[in-house]
């Protein structure tokens, strides 16, 4: 599986990338939809998405594989439907939705008819990292709740069917909600403009003004939010583990294929020993992230993404591999020199976009206080 998405990976997605990462053009759903009707034909859509719902179904290990092939471009994990912030509300609806739900709302995003966007951060002084600090708050009104709030880095809000919000609740609590992008209560702002913009709908701003949803809103438990959305942490980090180290490994194979056809010097790049330890440095990066994101997924697979294991193992991944893939990325653009910096090239791009992966899903700061305090309540 792995092998054919990475075919048409190269057959249907690189054609259309430079659109996108160079040109500038949105990447709209019309787009979406055509690259994923592509990844159906070709047999490679929705790796993660359950088969009842027309995917493959993958465990964690057979998708680090998968994901990897599809993450060669930037775009190839939305072409195949397992890209931020789908796939981790697609596990989260797994684990929490209703049967009436799961028809609503997984069934379709499961499908790639509908896109979905994480209403969870917002602006300062509310909630980013510390989701204790939530502001958004839902109040009991008859026959359901109404949401007031302001959010913030929601991927994906500009054309999604539905939002996952999270919103505090009496008793210090916090729940989650599934809101309809139609409902009145809820307006759309403006996308923020940031380094990376690959995401369809973009990173918006999104506003809740008495937005009421029935009962049947509520997604798992009233007040069980905080533990809940726990669900979705270990494998959307690792997935984003999994795609970014696929860029990775492209940008290290087309910089060792420049320097071995370019002189400087009177010798090829890669006769210097200084491009050598960059191509050397790279290779053992990619090897350790690659071990490390097998070795998580199979923790998730035999434990449980909820499990103690997964959340400590998901931290150290997501931690070492976006700083190794960035280190890849800083070292590619250092081989090509001049060229390296200019967006005629596909791996400027490639290291802006993945600057943001170092704060999505958990800024390495954090992790590694968590990682930090699991392993010093051992020694309490």
């Amino acid at each position: 599986m792995a092998e054919r998405t990475k075919a048409f990976v190269q057959e249907h997605v690189f054609p259309v990338e430079r659109e996108i990462i160079v040109s500038g053009r949105p990447m709209d759903d019309a787009l979406r939809v055509r690259l994923q009707e592509e990844a159906r034909q070709a047999g490679v859509f929705g790796p993660l998405s359950p088969v009842a719902y027309g995917g493959l179904g993958l465990d964690t290990r057979a998708l680090a594989h998968v994901l990897e092939a599809a993450g060669a471009s930037l775009i190839g994990p939305i072409a195949v439907n397992a890209s931020a912030p789908d796939d981790g509300n697609i596990h989260l609806l797994a684990h929490l939705a209703t049967a009436e739900q799961a028809r609503r709302y997984l069934e379709p995003l499961a499908r790639g008819e509908i896109r979905s966007s994480l209403a969870v951060s917002e602006p300062s002084p509310g909630a980013g990292s510390d989701l204790t600090m939530l502001r958004t708050a839902a109040e009991k009104a008859p026959g359901g709740w109404k949401i007031n709030g302001v959010k913030h880095f929601v991927t994906g809000a500009d054309g999604a069917a539905f939002s996952i919000c999270m919103a505090a609740t009496a008793g210090g609590g916090a729940t989650i909600f599934l809101v309809d992008q139609d409902n009145p209560g809820l307006t759309v702002g403006r996308r923020m403009p940031t380094l990376d913009h690959s995401a369809p709908g973009g990173h918006c701003e999104v506003t809740f003004d008495d937005c009421f949803v029935p009962d049947d809103a509520v997604l798992g438990e009233v007040g069980k939010g905080f533990e809940q959305i726990q669900a979705r942490l270990a494998p959307s980090r690792i997935m984003f583990s999994m795609s970014w180290l696929g860029v990775a490994v492209r940008a290290h194979e087309m910089a060792a294929a420049r320097i071995v056809g370019r002189e400087a010097f009177g010798a090829a790049v890669a006769a210097h020993g200084m491009a050598q330890a960059h191509v050397a440095d790279n290779e053992i990066d990619i090897t350790a992230a690659r071990a490390l994101v097998h070795s998580t997924a199979a923790v998730i697979d035999e434990r449980g993404a909820l499990s103690g294991a997964a959340r400590h193992a998901s931290a150290i991944t997501k931690t070492f591999v976006s700083e190794a893939v960035w280190r890849v990325l800083d070292r590619v653009v250092q081989l090509y020199g001049g060229l390296g910096v200019c967006e005629d090239e596909l791996v400027a791009r490639f290291l802006v976009e993945a600057r943001g992966f170092r704060i999505y899903e958990g800024p390495s700061e954090v992790l590694r206080w968590s990682i930090a305090r699991r392993v010093l309540r051992a020694h309490r």
